[in-house]
């Protein structure tokens, strides 16, 4: 009796076990951060993975040439990513369409699989100390006369920031319409209340690559306040807000 009471106890401890398992083996594994590959066309590759967006990008630093780029939401079930394109400058047709990859990762090495494999090396992690890390869009900006205001965008037009701890992309879009406007992006560092980014492609004048703009930042609460000077030179400050 006291051995098939010991086992009876046994059988019930490992049931209990694996259904508090359970939930933990189902919870979604998001490979925040940013990723890089290389085409078989010579150019590079990035990806950027926030919490439930991710973009790609295809371009060559040396040649100072912009390939491609695509983005959208994504929501995970266990190792399952369901990822639908807000746009894609290459090919309008697939925008809207859901894809669902299989993903892993190891040492590392990111796995997204479809129709094939789509191999990515981990550029750095955002899941710890990388306060700038997400998804972010522009809610205020300078009227021209040292006042903030409020950006009025009118139906479904966007421009959105992605983050990883060391990358930045952003993006000038309109997903209703399947209209991508454009696109710049490359590394970034912030520190001391100094924010630069490093421009490695720009789709609007690739005479912009290698550049590095500065400016001043601070973040207070998914609220970041951005000044200094744009690319051409003129004064800017803006306020962006975190998508939670």
């Amino acid at each position: 009796m006291k051995h098939i009471l010991t086992t009876a106890f046994l059988l019930i401890s490992l049931t209990t076990f694996a259904q508090e398992r359970l939930p933990q083996e189902r919870l979604p594994q998001v490979p925040k951060g940013a990723w890089k590959s290389q085409e078989p066309t010579g150019s590079a590759s990035t990806l950027i993975v926030v919490d439930n967006y991710m973009v790609i990008a295809s371009y060559s630093i040396g040649n100072k040439y912009f390939e491609r780029t695509e983005g959208g939401p994504f929501t995970m079930n266990g190792n399952k990513m369901t990822y639908t394109p807000e746009f894609n400058s290459a090919d309008t047709a697939k925008i809207g369409i859901p894809i669902e990859f299989t993903v892993t990762v190891k040492d590392d090495i990111l796995t997204l699989r479809y129709e094939e494999a789509m191999v990515w090396m981990r550029v750095d992690d955002a899941t710890s100390n990388a306060p700038m890390a997400g998804a972010w869009h522009i809610t205020e900006r300078d009227n021209g006369q040292g006042t903030l205001v409020k950006i009025h965008q009118e139906g479904t037009r966007k421009t959105l920031k992605l983050l990883s701890k060391t990358r930045f992309q952003w993006f000038a879009i309109d997903p209703a319409v399947k209209k991508f406007y454009a696109t710049g992006g490359g590394t970034y560092t912030a520190k001391d209340g100094k924010y630069t980014e490093n421009i490695q492609f720009f789709s609007k004048d690739n005479n912009r690559v290698g550049s590095s703009l500065k400016f001043d930042f601070k973040l207070d609460n998914g609220r970041w306040d951005h000044s200094g000077k744009s690319s051409d030179g003129k004064p800017v400050h803006e306020i962006w807000e975190k998508i939670p």
